[in-house]
């Protein structure tokens, strides 16, 4: 049975082809089986089949050089185009059959990639919450209690469940950034008018993106790479000069504490600061402003005029079939069409708008800014119950984003976390991509994974050394579960070893944890020999962290010590 890894990477498709493990088609026959798999989490509208992928994947030649992203498998949300396949925009009524693919997804398709299937969202593109579809609520792909984050729901769904190596989004207040975070991927917003929008069905035609969702940010740039690019048919089209990749001078973070809501509200408030003191500690110029100008900007989208571009380009569809529109998504549409969103509104906001443009861009030159992705989450039932509340919550930070031109990328604060994901968005101006994916990438390289240790690793012994001259740092003293033994091994020198023991008569074993920069881990397991190695250790109070374990052989000359107070 071939081996497939939990989610998928470039990097790995890559060299599994390279050496002749795996072929398109093997790959699209597990894609199909783990959609089917996950058929209750409502994550598609046209799900992968083989009819579908079979086409693509048929007309590709051999490997070469020319397809950069040769059998690399993707997703589409169900507001995009792709050739002989409908387009549904999550309301069956409106669906059409086009007769090509969306430019995006042509250059995608020419570059090697084959489509997988069409996602599911928020019906037209209308929230941030993923549950407002006659398809279904999409699950989160951790916690089915838990929302998806939405419009681009299933797309960032498919990705975190290994349906596809990267999925196209769309955003317009934070589509393709809110699902990044609460399913732990990487949502890469481009500037507006880098990627064409022409295939796209439109929310607000002169703010939507096209966005990637990926689970590196290697791979959302290598995506970047080939779906950018200048449209003439494209009329919100823009061309921009590609830089090198270069550090900000500056780093602005919120003056004032953000806004943190839902059931674990301390929890993500403790991630914020906690990425936060990482944010620090990248050797860039850290200043802290006033976000109300970001969040006054924001407010246009939806409690001023602006919103009646959408009402513009949807009005008569829904004005013919007012009985298939979800109610919520009918009446944010249908706000743009009331009375006191007159022309002469409409130009005071344009004009406040400009305001806050020049504003920013007097801020973010040569400077990024970094805020919490969202604030918190929600259960899908907390959802029902407040569809307009929860939904405005999700947006506090996003919103803002695509009115000001700005370029955005959405980071996990911890890329291994299904446990209520939390993540940072890094923005910078239009022209400015090089500094955001920059941030990112050293932001990134900062992750740190809690390290139980016991012996003389410990914090004040003799070996703490071989952890702090990796940048760990000491994070608390505390006890495993009462389900382990400690034992003093025969080896040279005298080491001790820890081992779970099934027989239920363990005790809690004490151990210090220290954090480990992720990019350092590699350099410290190559200094761990048998017959220790590193595994999964359970904490007193439920958590799990990476540890010290011993392997079994070795207990047979060891002594039990695990009723000493001290190794």
């Amino acid at each position: 049975m071939k081996y497939f890894p939990e989610k998928l990477s470039l990097k790995w498709i890559n060299q599994a082809y390279n050496n002749n493990q795996l072929t398109p088609y093997e790959l699209a026959d597990e894609i199909i089986r783990r959609a089917e798999n996950n058929k209750d989490k409502n994550i598609w509208i046209v799900a992968p089949n083989k009819e579908l992928m079979k086409k693509y994947i048929s007309r590709l030649p051999p490997k070469s050089r020319d397809k950069p992203l040769w059998g690399i498998p993707f997703a589409i949300k169900d507001n995009i185009d792709l050739e002989d396949v409908p387009t549904t925009a999550a309301c069956p009524d409106y669906s059409y059959t086009p007769k090509k693919s969306a430019f995006v997804v042509q250059k995608l398709i020419d570059a090697g990639a084959f489509p997988v299937g069409k996602t599911n969202l928020d019906q037209f593109a209308t929230g941030l919450v993923g549950t407002r579809s006659p398809y279904g609520e999409v699950h989160n792909a951790y916690d089915s209690r838990m929302i998806s984050g939405g419009s681009s729901s299933g797309s960032a769904v498919s990705v975190a469940l290994g349906m596809s190596a990267f999925a196209l989004g769309t955003d317009t207040a934070g589509s393709g950034r809110v699902p990044a975070m609460l399913n732990t991927l990487i949502g890469f917003k481009p500037a507006l008018g880098s990627w064409s929008t022409s295939g796209v069905v439109p929310a607000c035609a002169s703010l939507d993106c096209v966005t990637v969702f990926a689970n590196s940010l290697e791979d959302a740039e290598k995506v970047n790479e080939y779906a950018r690019g200048y449209d003439k048919e494209c009329v919100w089209s823009k061309e921009y000069t590609e830089k090198g990749m270069k550090l900000p001078e500056k780093i602005y973070l919120p003056l004032k504490e953000p806004k943190f809501f839902g059931d674990n509200s301390e929890v993500h408030k403790s991630k914020w600061y906690s990425s936060a003191e990482r944010i620090k500690k990248l050797g860039i110029t850290v200043e802290y402003i006033d976000y109300q100008i970001f969040y006054d900007a924001a407010l246009i989208l939806y409690e001023g005029a602006y919103v009646a571009e959408r009402w513009a380009d949807l009005k008569d569809f829904i004005n013919a079939n007012e009985d298939k529109i979800f109610p919520v998504t009918k009446k944010i549409l249908q706000s743009g069409g009331t009375e006191e969103k007159t022309a002469a509104k409409l130009f005071d906001d344009l004009h406040m708008l400009q305001y806050y443009r020049h504003k920013a861009n007097e801020i973010l030159k040569n400077a990024v800014m970094i805020m919490p992705t969202a604030g918190g989450t929600f259960t899908r039932d907390q959802v029902r119950e407040d569809p307009i509340k929860t939904n405005s919550l999700m947006g506090l930070y996003t919103n803002h984003c695509n009115l000001l031109d700005l370029m955005a990328v959405a980071v996990p604060e911890n890329t291994k976390d299904k446990n209520l994901p939390f993540g940072i968005t890094v923005f910078g101006l239009a022209d400015s991509t090089d500094l955001v994916l920059k941030t990112a990438e050293a932001f990134l390289n900062t992750e740190n994974i809690e390290f139980a240790v016991c012996g003389l690793h410990k914090k004040g012994l003799s070996l703490e050394w071989q952890l702090t001259e990796l940048g760990a740092e000491f994070v608390e003293s505390t006890v495993t579960a009462k389900a382990y033994k400690l034992y003093k091994l025969n080896t040279e020198p005298v080491k001790p070893g820890l081992i779970r023991d099934e027989t239920g008569i363990g005790e809690n074993i004490s151990v210090d944890i220290f954090r480990i920069p992720v990019s350092k881990l590699g350099n410290f397991i190559d200094n761990v020999k048998p017959p220790l190695s590193i595994g999964n250790i359970e904490l007193n109070d439920g958590r799990i962290v990476k540890g010290f374990l011993c392997e079994e052989y070795a207990l047979k000359d060891a002594v039990d010590i695990t009723y000493k107070k001290r190794f």
